[in-house]
């Protein structure tokens, strides 16, 4: 399973539509001897390309270090966070002693053997080695990981192409197309959007097989909320989409002077008619970044 959710990113660049590769002309026009300028759609591209690949990298670092503990033991949590972005903006957060905690409790849950603790490894950061701080536009919060065989891939409702989309997925789908027109997309891989500058992130980054919330109270509430309060601290005009009550608790770390908060029901099958269909969010959020100059977010997949 490693081995196959470490190509997502190569995968998903490989199938990636044309608009969002930088080609020869684009790279020939930014260097034209008559210094014409790259228009914001042709920049958008190249800096998706170049996060991309910044991701990879990560990626890359991440299974590499969780391979060479594999005979020896654990590899620490903070070794998992590879982003220095995020490192500079939470000092000091993996020594603190529920961090520390934390940190055991998770490498005990892992090195038991009685059951399986999803993401894998190397995926438990992917929301913030995936999306660098600097880059943050909009933060989706989710509860914890998908708890099934080869559904978790460490971004909040995301599921690996070729992975059947659960059902909350499904109606964020639904509403995308009432909101925006976008057609279903077949999978339910959101790395696009990660790439773009939506942070998806869950309360809480890891979970025992087939056992939701398992991993909760544990202190990754704490170090989740340390990472939307520096958002919050250290950012402004972050579109925040909060929906469902676990995520709306949230609002309270935000300053809501500063940035945007948009409320709605859960997309699960029993809330999703009472008021997350037609919330609009999406476009919504898209017309609140452009409003600060800020390019928008190409929701589709």
């Amino acid at each position: 399973m490693a081995s196959a959710s470490s190509k997502t990113l190569t995968d998903f660049f490989e199938r990636a539509p044309k608009r969002m590769k930088p080609t020869l002309t684009t790279i020939c026009k930014s260097d034209d001897a008559n210094g014409s300028t790259l228009s914001v759609e042709q920049k958008s591209r190249i800096e998706c390309n170049k996060l991309l690949a910044k991701s990879k990298k990560n990626l890359k670092i991440c299974v590499e270090r969780v391979s060479k503990c594999k005979a020896g033991g654990y590899v620490k949590l903070e070794e998992l966070l590879v982003e220095e972005t995020w490192l500079e903006a939470l000092p000091g957060e993996f020594e603190k002693q529920y961090a520390v905690n934390l940190s055991k409790f998770v490498e005990t849950e892992i090195c038991s053997g009685n059951d399986a603790v999803y993401p894998p490894s190397h995926l438990i950061f992917n929301a913030l080695n995936s999306t660098p701080f600097h880059r943050v536009k909009a933060v989706i919060l989710g509860q914890d990981p998908y708890h099934g065989p080869g559904q978790a891939m460490g971004l909040s409702f995301s599921v690996p192409e070729g992975v059947k989309v659960p059902p909350s997925l499904v109606n964020i789908f639904k509403e995308l197309k009432q909101d925006l027109g976008y057609s279903i997309p077949p999978h339910g891989n959101l790395e696009k959007w990660a790439l773009q500058g939506v942070l998806l992130l869950n309360a809480v980054l890891t979970v025992r097989k087939h056992q939701a919330n398992s991993h909760a109270k544990k202190g990754w509430e704490q170090f989740t909320d340390a990472v939307i309060k520096a958002i919050s601290q250290k950012k402004e005009g972050v579109v925040f989409l909060l929906w469902g009550n676990s995520a709306q608790e949230k609002s309270r770390l935000i300053d809501g002077t500063k940035h945007y908060i948009l409320k709605a029901a859960h997309p699960s099958g029993l809330s999703a008619s009472r008021g997350f269909f037609g919330c609009r969010h999406f476009s919504h959020t898209n017309q609140l970044l452009k409003e600060r100059g800020i390019d928008p977010i190409d929701w589709k997949l």
